[in-house]
Parts: C-alpha cells; structure tokens; sequence
C-alpha cells in the first residue's frame, strides 16, 4: 500500500509541476491559431485603419 501512495504522491507532484506549462502551451496553441485565421481572413482586404492613414 506505502508503493501505491508514493507512485501516486510522486504523479500529483509532476503534475502539479507541468500543469503550468501545459496550460501555457494550450493558450499558445490557441493564439497561433486565431492569428493564423486572422491571416486567412484579411489576405487581399485592407484594414478599417489602413484606410484612414
């Protein structure tokens, strides 16, 4: 029973250490994505603001 509890105690604590990154590697993933769509949907549009300037 004391293995069971240190695999586990040792798991809680590696993901207690990598869930930081792997939030920021999904809020990364998710901003490379909208920019890529952001670029897809304005190739040969020109801006609201470019037009002002």
């Amino acid at each position: 029973m004391n293995t069971a509890m240190n695999y586990f105690a040792v798991l809680f604590v590696f993901l207690l250490l990598a869930a930081p990154s792997l939030y920021g590697m999904a809020h990364d993933h998710r901003i490379d994505r909208q920019l890529r769509a952001a670029a897809r949907n304005t190739d040969g549009h020109h801006s609201r603001y470019e037009k002002a300037a």
